[in-house]
């Protein structure tokens, strides 16, 4: 059997597909590290998330006896579950590395320091949440970060304009 193509794993292959995006996080924080997790979930709930319904951008992550949670995070009910369905706003454990626990605990003993969730997707079948350790943003890091964006978009278009 021939490898799918990018184009063939895009239309129809949930491995390889972002479910979930926090863009607010990236507006609201200046992000220094990111960390991968893997994310304890029941059958409904990944059913419920390939179905799209998966909502991050109100999350958090905790900290809590050695262990990584993700609070408020909300992944919809599957409309076949019947009565084995879930809890959409339970908290949920995150899969990481012991030294990636420990990195991450000791950087939020630090002021102003957040964990949070970035994208929420599908790698080899299995779901996975892009967590971004970051400071939060002060109201002109914000406007800075606006303008930096126009300016490089406005550049692009000249660019773009002079081509032709």
């Amino acid at each position: 059997m021939a490898a799918k193509t990018k184009k063939q794993r895009a239309k129809g292959d949930d491995r390889y597909r972002d479910v979930a995006q926090n863009r607010r996080a990236l507006h609201e924080y200046a992000i220094t590290d990111r960390y991968e997790a893997g994310i304890v979930l029941q059958g409904s709930e990944v059913k419920g998330i390939r179905e799209g319904g998966a909502t991050i951008s109100d999350a958090y992550v905790q900290i809590r006896d050695g262990e990584a949670w993700l609070v408020g995070a909300h992944f919809s009910d599957y409309a076949n579950a019947g009565y084995a369905g879930h809890d959409p706003r339970r908290t949920r454990k995150l899969l990481l590395h012991r030294r990636e626990i420990e990195r991450i605990a000791q950087a939020l003993s630090e002021k102003g320091l957040s964990v949070v969730p970035l994208r929420l997707y599908f790698k080899a079948g299995r779901a996975k949440l892009e967590l971004g350790l970051g400071r939060g943003k002060t109201l002109y890091d914000k406007r800075r970060s606006i303008a930096e964006r126009d300016a490089r978009r406005d550049a692009e278009r000249a660019i773009r304009a002079a081509r032709r």
